[in-house]
C-alpha cells in the first residue's frame, strides 16, 4: 500500500496494518499521533520537554506492543493513548515531587518575530504556571478538553469518571485559571478591560 493511501486510513486501520506486520502504517500513525501526545505530556509535566519526549516514546512503544492484540471498536486509539500518557505523566510527577516543575524551557522556533515570540512565551508560561496550581485531576481535565480538544466523553473514559464529573472538573479548573490570570491581562499584552 502506498503511503498516500495510508494518509486517509483511520488510526485503527493503521494500527491493525502495523499489527499485521506493515511498518509503513506505524510511520504514518506515529507522524499523526506523536506530536499530540508530546504536547499533552509537556503540559502535564510542567513544560519539561525532555521528560515529555520520554513519555511520548514510552506511550508509543506501548501502543506498538498492543497492536497485535488490539480489539477494534472497543476504544479509540487516541483515548487509549491519552490514558496511557496521563498515567505515565502522573507516575513521573509523583517521583519528582521535590523537583521544581516551574522551570519551563521556552520554545525557540516557529515564532513570527522576537517580540511576538516573547509575548507568546510569557502567555504560555503564565498559563502553565496557572495550570500547575490546579489539583491534578482538574489540570488533566482542562488540558485534555481545552488544549488537546478531547470531548467530555473521551475525557470521562480516560479518567474513568462520569461525563458530569468531567464537566465539573473543567468548570472548576477554568474558573481557577481565570482567577489566577485575571490581574495579568495588561502584563501579558491583552490590554485592560
Amino acid at each position: 500500500m502506498a503511503l498516500d493511501a495510508y494518509a486517509a486510513a483511520t488510526d485503527e486501520a493503521l494500527l491493525t496494518l502495523y499489527g499485521n506486520g506493515d511498518p509503513s502504517a506505524a510511520q504514518i500513525l506515529t507522524t499523526r499521533l506523536a506530536p499530540r501526545v508530546l504536547g499533552y505530556a509537556s503540559r502535564l509535566l510542567g513544560g519539561d520537554r525532555a521528560e515529555a519526549e520520554d513519555v511520548t516514546q514510552e506511550a508509543m512503544l506501548r501502543l506498538w506492543k498492543q497492536a497485535p492484540e488490539w480489539r477494534r471498536g472497543e476504544a479509540k486509539i487516541s483515548t487509549w493513548l491519552y490514558t496511557v500518557t496521563t498515567n505515565l505523566c502522573t507516575d513521573r510527577l509523583r517521583k519528582r515531587r521535590s523537583v521544581d516543575i516551574d522551570a519551563i524551557e521556552e520554545p525557540a522556533d516557529g515564532k513570527p518575530s522576537a517580540v511576538d515570540g516573547l509575548i507568546q512565551a510569557d502567555r504560555a508560561t503564565a498559563l502553565q504556571d496557572a495550570l500547575n496550581t490546579l489539583p491534578e485531576r482538574q489540570r488533566v481535565a482542562v488540558a485534555l478538553r481545552h488544549l488537546e480538544g478531547a470531548t467530555n466523553p473521551e475525557i470521562a473514559d480516560i479518567l474513568e469518571i462520569s461525563v458530569e464529573a468531567v464537566e465539573s472538573l473543567t468548570a472548576r479548573g477554568k474558573k481557577a485559571l481565570a482567577m489566577a490570570l485575571a490581574g495579568r491581562r495588561k502584563e501579558l499584552g491583552y490590554g485592560e478591560d
